[in-house]
């Protein structure tokens, strides 16, 4: 590895230092640092309220950080610095940014008007200027990837929850992201369809892709993620090696969560 590979691999893949974020007087995140390495899995788990989605809001540029630094292989989120200043990027610029970053939600967003080839080949063609066949193709391996090449002409309406989920999350592969976020990504799902969710996702972890995931699901985060982080009330209360914080959490507030999930 060069001198210069070397230095970018230790570069951490996020990077969050004292970032907060409020509503009017509502202060949602409350001075949170995280470091996310390169190649890494981290769940990120707690109550609902606690700041976990804004945290992966802010990642992505779809919220503005009230307060601290955030950055994504080593490039501050939605702002450039000069003079010693932080300036917010214009749409646009920021736009590029989010190409690099997938991002998976809660409710799939896929559009109801285009088959499930249609949905993974959009945003490459829209947004990056690729060739349709070039696409196509991607899009297809893409789709047989998430045990989906028999659905590639169906739309929205005609797939299983979990089946609009795995689109959503080839959808977010196909702009071959650097990071991939996913917002609780199984809880609308109904249980039986959660498996397959989670199969494509732990596949995704072994390929080396970074992934923050906010979830409620702990066998996956004790099986998968690299990191656990417990949050509550804006704040980070505990993090470490899933299996310990899992298995031996030391903060009274944590053993008060674990015990009513697992």
């Amino acid at each position: 590895m060069t001198d210069t590979a070397a230095s970018a691999a230790s570069v951490p893949m996020v990077l969050a230092d004292g970032v907060s974020k409020s509503f009017g007087s509502n202060e949602v995140l409350k001075s949170i640092s995280l470091e996310v390495k390169r190649g890494e899995v981290m769940c990120l788990v707690g109550p609902s309220g606690s700041g976990k989605s804004t945290f992966l809001r802010l990642i992505n540029h779809l919220e503005i950080l009230s307060a601290g630094r955030l950055s994504v292989d080593g490039d501050l989120v939605g702002y450039r610095e000069h003079g010693g200043k932080l300036y917010e990027l214009k749409p646009k610029e920021a736009a590029m940014q989010r190409r690099d970053i997938g991002m998976v939600f809660q409710r799939f967003n896929l559009f109801p008007h285009m088959t499930a080839l249609e949905n993974v080949m959009e945003a490459p063609i829209r947004v990056k200027g690729q060739s349709k066949a070039e696409v196509r193709k991607r899009a297809l391996d893409l789709l047989a990837r998430v045990g989906l090449a028999e659905r590639a002409d169906y739309y929205p309406a005609h797939l299983s929850g979990g089946q609009q989920q795995r689109v959503a999350i080839a959808r977010a592969l196909a702009m071959d992201p650097k990071l991939m976020l996913f917002d609780e990504p199984t809880s609308a799902l109904d249980p039986e369809l959660v498996g397959e969710v989670l199969d494509v996702m732990k596949e995704l972890a072994t390929s080396g892709m970074t992934m923050i995931v906010v979830t409620h699901e702990m066998g996956f985060a004790r099986e998968v993620a690299d990191s656990l982080v417990f949050m509550d009330g804006g704040v980070v209360v505990e993090s470490g090696d899933p299996r310990d914080v899992l298995s031996n959490p030391q903060h009274e507030r944590t053993k008060a969560f674990l015990s009513k999930v697992l």
